[in-house]
């Protein structure tokens, strides 16, 4: 009887650490991958040239300064909510509840412009917007992170549920505010005074959430890289039998790392309703809050490397409504290419971390890929 085990056909191992040139080798392979397979889907599914379907969706996000600036401010905010939600995934801390967060702080500097408009100037109303906004933001985080602190509650649940709360408080004070009544919207918050409307900068509207971003995402690099609470919410994230073995409090650094992350949040709201959109809807959001996690997750936690992640995510966003209107396509096909796009992106992760092997003839060594 024969008891040799026969070596498997394929096994994996995990990789030592690569160069950096070789991982983004690796990812553009995939990217480049992905524009093949969508091509080819393409002259498949609708018969029309690829080439003239990448060309429509680089025209919808750079065809035109409008359009560029239009996909900077969703860039900008997109980016404020990925850099607020990386403290605490770094943490280990699954807070989903962004979207909820940055709500909070757009009902908050609403809710401001309406009832100040007529009391105060408009400096003092921007003031006033601001810290409300960044208290509300960090309130909405402040809840579940003092649940998990105090009772190890399930973070993932409680934040998701949050986003459902602060989402149905705005709608009940858009039907309290609603202009005119039975609209079910209040337009635009002080039209014809703009108080407590955030001034342009350089004549662009969307400057100033730009500018923002950025700093914000430089001021979190240096956070979590250099600073002793990026340190000791990174010991938390790796094990908290460890962080309190070293003498840290678990908790205060699970509590006072949410509000970090809700504040961030809460400005994002304040910049969206005094400085960008001077409205406030159930969907001012636009999803950006779960966005943000798998632009935060691409990234790796990486600030800086967000900036790429989230402008993939935009431009595809941008070039999927692009081609729908000027092709005529369906508008879920955009969709169907961002998930393919998507999937080789995240699939490229897999090369970067681990080695497949393939069994050769009897005799000769294995090939790697």
């Amino acid at each position: 009887m024969d008891n040799k085990v026969k070596e498997p056909l394929i096994h994996i191992t995990k990789r030592k650490m690569i160069p950096k040139k070789q991982e983004w080798a690796i990812r553009l392979g995939g990217i480049l991958a992905a524009l093949i397979v969508c091509a080819i889907i393409t002259t498949i599914t609708t018969h029309l040239n690829p080439i003239a379907v990448y060309g429509a969706m680089w025209e919808g996000s750079f065809g035109s300064e409008r359009k560029i600036w239009a996909m900077l401010k969703e860039l900008a905010a997109l980016l404020l909510i990925s850099v607020a939600l990386t403290p605490a995934f770094k943490m280990k801390f699954w807070n989903l509840g962004g979207g909820g967060q940055v709500m909070a702080g757009v009902l908050a500097t609403a809710a401001c412009m309406i009832t100040l408009a007529d009391k105060m100037p408009s400096g003092a109303i921007m003031l006033i917007s601001f810290v409300s906004a960044l208290f509300a933001g960090a309130l909405g985080a402040f809840i579940p992170a003092f649940c998990k602190a105090k009772w190890n509650t399930n973070e993932t649940l409680f934040t998701l549920m949050m986003n459902y709360v602060a989402t149905q408080i705005v709608a009940y004070f858009i039907i309290i505010w609603e202009k005119p009544k039975g609209s079910g919207k209040i337009g635009i918050i002080n039209q014809q005074t703009q108080a407590g409307w955030l001034p342009e900068i350089g004549g662009k509207q969307y400057m100033l959430i730009v500018i923002v971003s950025l700093i914000m995402t430089v001021f979190m690099y240096i956070y979590l890289r250099y600073s002793k609470h990026g340190y000791e919410l990174t010991v938390v994230g790796e094990s908290q039998n460890t962080a309190r073995y070293v003498g840290i409090n678990v908790g205060k650094v699970i509590v006072r790392t949410l509000i970090l992350c809700g504040l961030i949040c809460g400005l994002t709201g304040w910049l969206l309703v005094a400085g960008t959109d001077h409205t406030m809807t159930t969907t001012i959001e636009g999803g950006k809050g779960f966005l943000g996690v798998m632009v935060a997750w691409l990234a790796h936690f990486n600030p800086l490397g967000m900036i790429l992640s989230g402008l993939l995510m935009v431009f595809m966003a941008k070039g999927g409504s692009e081609i729908s209107t000027a092709l005529g396509l369906n508008s879920s096909y955009g969709d169907i290419l961002t998930g393919i796009i998507l999937f080789f992106v995240i699939g490229s992760e897999f090369f970067i971390n681990y080695q497949i092997h393939f069994r050769k003839s009897h005799g000769k060594e294995a090939t790697d890929a």
